[in-house]
């Protein structure tokens, strides 16, 4: 289970990865979008390590994360910072002595935190350090049989830039290297969540979304779960429905384009919805909208899962009226997340109205 799981982390990194290698123009003329938020950084040395566990145990390098205060927030995107820590670290990995050492700490400094990735490699002299950050220049490292395309430093830096922070490095020859990053610390936002969310529905009335306090305050009483999936890709419908089996709880209908999704909703009237954006006879958000004019479906949430991952589709979404923006291929835990949670929202509007 162990592995799989860090073949699959690994895997969602490449789909990054390859997303950033196709953005790199965008990234160059300052346009690359950002979504700003406060980020737990445990969570992210957390990911870190898994992901970066298999490389370090190829090339016999140890890798230290010294221990991160708690409740520790930066400003950040998480995808994109994710990004530039994996980065720094498997430079350090790669370019290290055999059983060498790569250490990770973190400090504060007023109002920022610096994170620093040290490694016991080769090192750099001046006239390398001189060109570190130009795209392509991998200093020499071609003739090793190290993959690699020599933009991620570059690429690094300027996501650091678009968060607000600052990227550098210190390097003596032969005795190693330690670069770091320095970003903004934000306070805790646990209190800004345990408040009531507001969100715009279709029809352009007020939905209250209660926090996940009131959520998990709850108490537990017979609620037959009933889950509607809007999608006419078999092979998507067959990986949600095997998902959705391990919940015995959960019962799932499917409906492979807008019209018979419509019907059944308002026939079957499930709890939740999970609709696809691109339908053969109408989009996603005709759909949606039709489902918000509907006295019979307006009530139920609905969550759409789209091949469209921009930031600019993923807020599209949001303003149109979904309660979750899911991006293709489907993330098991994300997915039964939002679907949790919706079921939970039902529940509370359904105890509220009684």
């Amino acid at each position: 289970q162990r592995s799989l799981e860090q073949i699959l982390q690994g895997g969602w990194y490449l789909l990054d990865l390859i997303n950033e290698i196709l953005d790199l123009a965008q990234i160059e003329s300052g346009k690359q979008p950002l979504s700003l938020e406060p980020v737990l950084l445990s969570d992210i040395m957390r990911e870190c390590a898994l992901l970066i566990e298999p490389l370090a145990i190829k090339n016999a390098i140890s890798v230290i994360f010294s221990p991160i205060e708690p409740n520790t927030y930066v400003l950040s995107d998480k995808i994109r910072l994710k990004q530039v820590m994996i980065n720094l670290l498997s430079n350090a990995i790669k370019y290290n002595k055999k059983g060498g050492l790569v250490s990770v700490d973190c400090s504060r400094k007023n109002e920022t935190i610096k994170i620093s990735v040290r490694d016991t490699g080769v090192g750099l002299d001046a006239v390398q350090l001189s060109h570190l950050f130009e795209p392509f220049n991998r200093l020499g490292q071609d003739a090793k049989v190290e993959e690699g395309t020599g933009i991620g430093l570059m690429v690094s830096k300027k996501l650091v830039e678009l968060m607000q922070g600052n990227i550098g490095v210190r390097s003596t020859v032969n005795q190693g290297s330690v670069f770091w990053i320095t970003l903004n610390l934000v306070q805790n936002p646990t209190a800004l969540n345990e408040q009531t969310q507001t969100i715009s529905s279709n029809n352009d009335e007020e939905k209250s979304y209660q926090t996940e306090s009131e959520v998990k305050a709850l108490t537990e009483e017979s609620f037959a779960d009933k889950l509607l999936y809007i999608e006419d890709n078999q092979a998507n419908f067959t990986l949600v429905e095997e998902m959705i089996a391990l919940k015995a709880d959960i019962a799932l209908q499917g409906a492979a384009d807008g019209a018979q999704g419509l019907k059944m909703a308002s026939a079957w009237q499930p709890h939740v919805i999970l609709l696809d954006i691109n339908l053969p006879d109408m989009t996603g958000y005709a759909v949606l909208k039709a489902l918000a004019k509907n006295p019979a479906t307006a009530h139920i949430p609905v969550i759409a899962i789209s091949a469209n991952a921009m930031q600019a589709d993923r807020q599209k979404g949001i303003e149109a009226g979904f309660f979750r923006y899911l991006t293709k291929p489907i993330k098991l835990i994300e997915l039964m997340d939002a679907i949790a949670f919706a079921f939970k929202y039902t529940k509370i509007n359904q105890t509220n109205n009684d």
